[in-house]
């Protein structure tokens, strides 16, 4: 359990870092296909559900990664 929080932390950093210096590499993130925004005049609901799911499948493919080592 020791080993996941610190890779967990270890890109946590890694995207912070990607952000801090270079943040057009996250600009895609809320705007893909699926992504769901509704806008009226007093009201903003945004679903990133695509969005999601890939960060999801990214992190999953991390992990899978690091058990395999």
């Amino acid at each position: 359990m020791g080993r996941n929080l610190i890779i967990i932390g270890a890109v946590i950093i890694i995207i912070g870092l990607v952000y801090q210096y270079y943040p057009k590499a996250l600009t895609w993130f809320g705007k893909l296909p699926g992504d769901v925004r509704i806008e009226r005049p007093n009201t903003r609901i945004f679903f990133p559900i695509t969005s999601l799911v890939v960060v999801s499948l990214l992190f999953n493919l991390v992990l899978y990664i690091v058990r395999k080592s």
